[in-house]
């Protein structure tokens, strides 16, 4: 590939963030032209995804794990550019739902407080995870022998798209149902999961989900997830971008061959994965999602602001940790904010697949945040993202704002007029609109 190439291709493809990605489109950049594909199947998709979720449960989730999975492997074997862009396709489409089906299947089971830590370990740790060894495992790969017509960048395809069918196939037997019908759980667990809803309720369903309608649907798009849905994507843009292209900035430091550079990533995962723990909990216990959101942005802003005013390689190094570890826990923050201040459950589950799709075009404004030309300073790169961050602690005060001032007016009793004129079904399902209901900072 030349010149944008690599970033076109990001473009069309976003979904998997980790170094894995990079590595496959530097390898075919100096070997083969082989774009890799889509975005706008993956952002449509989210909020379809979770409806078809909230219907028929959570096999879902094991079914998209399955599916996608079965369109890695068939990577391996694509010969031509046409075959590759329906296998991005595919694997978008099938790949979009799965984090908000997760999300929602967690709110299933656990009260609004309780979400921030479950969704945070899962959330937060996977990617952490995954960006730490991902590259070193796609490295592994390709220095092992070919498996018969299985050659050179298709061994990744081919060993992590067997890894997730087998896993896929794993979680039709083994992935818990709805809490109030799982074989995990016996008659009298059940019935504390009901209690346990019923105490977040302010109308008391026993666990009972709603039938999903056009008015729920379009209830959810407003104020809270808009400020939610802009605030995951401005993250987005600068954890994305600092994340798809950290081999590139880390290798313009100094010259290293691809696994050194990859080594020198590591670190910055790892430290973001302890401040990630530090933030969930923090947010936990002091029962404040807006204020750790606030707090860890200004890490990432201090970041970017190091990294545009020196040339140092120390001090640029030091930066990508800054930025890097700032940025990681805001995203699932984010995202809990939202869907912890989203009911009834049609809302949680359309809320949180319109954050994460709407969220979903920071990453295309990402991977054109490190341009071939703004290299080694990446000036340009680093400017945007500081932005981004100034506009998403920006979106995080207005949040904590907003909040602050409707539930003062819901304790002033400013809401009750809702109530005035509807029948009990239309008070089951009013969800946040309720004068009862208190939005969680």
């Amino acid at each position: 590939m030349k010149g944008f190439d690599f970033n076109i291709a990001l473009t069309i493809f976003y979904v998997s963030v980790s170094k894995r990605s990079f590595l496959i489109l530097n390898w075919t950049n100096t070997h083969q032209r082989n774009p890799t594909s889509l975005l706008h199947q993956y952002t449509l998709a989210d909020i379809p995804s979770t409806i078809i979720m909230k219907q028929v449960g959570s096999i879902w989730i094991a079914i998209l794990v399955l599916l996608f999975g079965v369109v890695t492997l068939g990577t391996a074997f694509i010969k031509t550019y046409g075959q590759l862009i329906a296998t991005r396709i595919l694997l978008g489409v099938f790949e979009a739902g799965t984090l908000p089906s997760l999300v929602y299947l967690l709110s299933r089971y656990y009260r609004r407080k309780e979400l921030v830590i479950r969704t945070g370990i899962f959330f937060g740790t996977a990617p952490t995870l995954a960006g730490a060894f991902g590259g070193l495992l796609a490295s592994g790969l390709l220095s092992l022998q070919d498996f018969g017509p299985v050659k050179s960048w298709r061994k990744i395809f081919f060993v992590e798209g067997i890894v997730s069918i087998g896993v896929g196939s794993l979680l039709l037997f083994f992935m818990p149902g709805d809490s109030l019908k799982t074989r995990f759980l016996n008659e009298e667990e059940r019935r504390l999961t009901v209690s346990r809803l019923n105490a977040d309720a302010i109308v008391k369903i026993d666990g009972r989900r709603e039938p999903a309608s056009v008015i729920l649907v379009l209830r959810s798009f407003n104020i809270w997830t808009a400020l939610c849905s802009i605030g995951y994507l401005m993250v987005n843009v600068s954890f994305q971008g600092l994340s798809l292209f950290l081999p590139t900035v880390v290798n313009s430091l100094g010259h290293y061959t691809v696994v050194q550079a990859q080594l020198r990533t590591v670190p910055p995962y790892a430290i973001a994965l302890v401040w990630n723990m530090v933030i969930i909990f923090w947010s936990f216990y002091a029962k404040q999602r807006g204020i750790p959101i606030i707090a860890s942005l200004l890490l990432e802003i201090a970041g970017y602001a190091i990294a545009i005013s020196t040339k140092n390689p120390h001090a640029r190094y030091a930066a990508c940790f800054f930025s890097f570890v700032g940025s990681e826990p805001c995203g699932p923050m984010f995202l809990i904010w939202g869907t912890d201040n989203a009911a009834p459950d049609t809302m949680r589950a359309v809320t949180a697949g319109t954050i994460t799709g709407v969220g979903t075009i920071g990453s295309i404004i990402a991977v054109w945040a490190y341009l071939p030309k703004d290299s080694p300073n990446f000036r340009q790169g680093n400017s945007l993202n500081l932005g981004a961050a100034c506009i998403a602690v920006a979106v995080a005060a207005l949040g904590v704002i907003y909040i602050r001032w409707e539930n003062g007016s819901r304790d002033r009793g400013k809401r009750e007029h809702r109530l005035t004129g509807k029948t009990e079904e239309e008070v089951r399902v009013m969800g946040y609109r309720h004068p009862k209901f208190r939005y969680q900072i």
